[in-house]
């Protein structure tokens, strides 16, 4: 099957659902879409035992995709970038410091908190796994997922203030836990950690991180420059477009943090003081509806594919029963890595109450989580942790989604 009826196929099942999610359920479209996709591969799996023509087809759809590069490569940076661009930059300078220490010591201790319990957990089940694997599986299951964050915080009405803590940090630590889960991995490869020493693991953590945010200040500033310099809608989107795609190219190349600089870069061109003197109300406005439509679009299809990977797992009893009690261990270990934070910031800015509980409940986790899993080599248990991390995600979005909302209202009044 050639890309373009890969692409073709995947926009036709995105429209064919979102369509239906509109017309008929009227959820959030990353709840709707999710729970559409799931319900039409249980109707090909349960068509299978009559005719497998369908799941082979759907199947062979599937295998052809390589999730892992589609996501982190390709679409991670147009969302990213999209997210950060429409994200209330006065709220989020207001909130700064609890959103970088949740987006990078709540992120590290998340890694190892999910580590030790899951390492505890599988042992129990007589899944005897190295130590390292488990971190593997704590660092890509700790990252909130801002891609299902944003979609839904719009439709349950969360105070701006606490919007901003929860978007702010679900963009963060999405680049800084891709960061260390690339760091562990490296560790995992270099046979349980022979031969690679800490100052060697900092050098990259540092570079990846540092580099990647200051690579988006620059591309941020020269988009700024050129946008200021004329005054033509067009290009000024187009002007945008490029800024993504190239700084996601120079990124790859000098192994940076893609993540990281496209939410910089993103931050810089969508803050108010860029919007106001850079461009035009015409400008802005074509702006923010070409990359809301791109991150409809990107949206739309990568809900597709996680509910559609469904059909690739391998779902063993000890493997579900793991998945499971996973998602106990990641909620737990979410609340307890926020903890501290929020306590050391709540009377300086006036948090609001049940601000831990809120972000726990509200920190979705996605496609990224998942797109980290298929990364793994069979050596590191990838199925084991695929299914895992497919059970945490679809809990996350079905159920934590659709219940965050009441939450919201309830402990906030």
């Amino acid at each position: 099957m050639d890309y373009f009826t890969i692409i073709t196929t995947l926009v036709l099942m995105a429209a064919a659902f979102g369509y239906i999610n509109v017309r008929f359920l009227k959820l959030p479209n990353t709840i709707g879409l999710m729970l559409i996709t799931l319900v039409f591969t249980l109707v090909v799996l349960a068509l299978a035992t009559v005719d497998k023509t369908l799941l082979l087809a759907e199947r062979e759809l599937i295998t052809q995709i390589d999730f892992e590069t589609v996501l982190l490569d390709v679409m991670l940076s147009f969302m990213l970038f999209a997210g950060a661009l429409h994200t209330n930059f006065e709220q989020l300078k207001i909130q700064r410091w609890p959103v970088l220490v949740f987006a990078t010591v709540g992120t590290l201790v998340s890694t190892f908190l999910i580590g030790a319990l899951v390492f505890g957990v599988l042992y129990v089940l007589g899944l005897n796994i190295d130590f390292i694997y488990c971190l593997l599986f704590g660092a890509l299951i700790s990252p909130t997922d801002p891609i299902a964050v944003l979609g839904i915080l719009k439709k349950v009405g969360v105070p701006k203030d606490l919007e901003a803590k929860i978007v702010g940090e679900s963009l963060f630590n999405d680049g800084v836990g891709v960061v260390v889960f690339l760091t562990i991995y490296q560790v995992a490869q270099a046979s349980g950690g022979d031969g690679v020493n800490a100052l060697g693991i900092l050098e990259l953590f540092g570079r990846e991180v540092l580099g990647g945010v200051l690579l988006g200040l620059l591309l941020g500033y020269g988009t700024y420059r050129l946008m200021k310099s004329i005054d033509d809608y067009d290009i000024e989107v187009i002007i945008t477009l490029a800024a993504v795609m190239t700084g996601t190219v120079i990124a790859q190349k000098l192994h940076l943090s893609a993540p990281l600089a496209m939410v910089t870069t993103g931050l810089v061109v969508g803050n108010d003081t860029v919007r106001g003197s850079a461009m035009s109300e015409i400008t802005e406005n074509y702006v923010d509806k070409f990359w809301e439509l791109v991150d409809i679009l990107l949206n739309t299809i990568l809900f597709v594919l996680i509910g559609m990977e469904m059909l690739v797992l391998e779902f063993r009893w000890d493997y579900v029963a793991a998945g499971l009690i996973a998602i106990l261990v990641a909620l737990v270990s979410r609340f307890l890595s926020l903890y501290v934070p929020i306590n050391a910031f709540e009377k300086r800015l006036d948090f609001r109450p049940k601000t831990n509980m809120i972000m726990t409940w509200g920190g979705l986790r996605g496609g990224i989580s998942i797109a980290l899993a298929l990364s793994l080599t069979h050596s590191m248990h990838r199925e084991l942790f695929l299914v895992m991390t497919y059970i945490i995600v679809v809990f996350s979005i079905l159920i934590q989604g659709l219940t965050v909302g009441g939450l919201v209202k309830k402990l906030i009044k």
